[in-house]
């Protein structure tokens, strides 16, 4: 079953899809979604869901302290 896209900056065509991708490949910045994508370079009504992507994708990331090896 194919998942569905939603269109998140209907200026640029920008998908969720294309979003997530970007943060995958290292995106970790709306200037730098914009930068890749275009999004929020035109109207920007796409801003808050392209920053809500990006802050639960950040989320999901595990922090620097979860890396730090705890002594036995």
């Amino acid at each position: 079953m194919e998942i569905k896209s939603m269109y998140i900056c209907i200026c640029r065509a920008v998908t969720d899809k294309d979003i997530r991708a970007a943060l995958e490949e290292g995106a970790c910045t709306m200037r730098e979604l914009r930068q890749r994508l275009g999004v929020c370079s035109d109207c920007g009504k796409c801003g808050p869901h392209a920053r809500k992507l990006l802050v639960e994708h950040r989320e999901l990331q595990p922090s620097s302290m979860d890396l730090v090896v705890q002594p036995a």
